[in-house]
């Protein structure tokens, strides 16, 4: 019997070591994740990194990796309290009752569904801590049609990663959810950094920035903004691994991404 409660301990050891292991390897950002959020509460996976905060229940920011492998379709949208973080610091999917009909808002997904369904840990897309109330004209219109051209990147020969920072900004007061009783803040916006293989330095990077109330049939191709413009609005350092006058130069203008995404130069 002593034996076997050691051989179980031993299992569970191992274990353990292989999943840090596992999660030491998976690298959403590539050039280093955004600093400035909540200090402890980042979940790493394999379909996203992300950096829950407790007060307004939604992601600071979202990371997430798109190869070759990752776009998959027919992928259910079954929605879950993330078992990862405190209950207290996020929703449970009863919060959203309601919010359609009285806000015009939907489920949006911060790292996208369609472009990352072929991860193993997929189902954890549709943990509430990936999601936000996303207005509806927004969610179907320019945001998802920007999250389109994104995923599309990927089909060309000479791209093998996209990389993407996404998340929410707070500048103006959107109301509560219906269906909840618990403090939380509806977004005001959200913003979208995208580089494509190892690293923004060669100027193959885009930001985007859409107010909450954005036409349905608006155009995200006039939506672009610099790095400089989200840092400064969201109080986060992107891509912080890179050298600071590397990120000061890139920073400060836009890069030509777009480009290749169907916008005019």
């Amino acid at each position: 019997m002593r034996f076997n409660k050691m051989l179980a301990i031993a299992a569970l050891l191992f274990t353990a070591q292989v999943s840090a292991e596992t999660l030491e390897s998976i690298d959403n950002c590539a050039v280093g994740c955004p600093t400035g959020g909540s200090s402890n509460v980042s979940i790493v996976r394999h379909a996203y990194t992300l950096n829950n905060n407790s007060t307004t229940k939604f992601a600071n920011w979202v990371a997430y990796h798109i190869t070759k492998d990752t776009p998959a379709s027919g992928k259910t949208r079954n929605w879950k309290t993330d078992p990862a973080l405190n209950p207290a610091d996020t929703l449970v999917p009863a919060d959203y009752t309601g919010a359609n009909a009285a806000l015009k808002v939907d489920r949006g997904h911060q790292a996208p569904l369609a472009s990352l369904a072929g991860v193993s840990d997929w189902e954890s897309l549709n943990y509430l801590s990936n999601i936000t109330p996303q207005m509806a004209d927004l969610n179907q219109g320019s945001w998802a049609r920007l999250e389109d051209q994104e995923r599309k990147l990927i089909d060309r020969a000479d791209i093998s990663s996209v990389y993407t920072v996404t998340g929410p900004l707070y500048e103006r007061n959107m109301g509560k959810l219906p269906g909840t009783q618990k403090a939380h803040t509806i977004p005001s916006a959200y913003w979208k950094v995208i580089f494509i293989n190892n690293s923004p330095e060669v100027n193959h990077y885009a930001a985007f920035l859409f107010d909450q109330n954005t036409p349905k049939n608006a155009d995200f191709c006039q939506y672009r903004v610099t790095v400089s413009e989200i840092e400064k609005r969201t109080g986060l350092i992107i891509w912080a691994g890179l050298p600071d006058d590397v990120q000061a130069s890139l920073k400060a203008k836009p890069g030509v991404l777009p480009e290749l995404m169907g916008c005019k130069s």
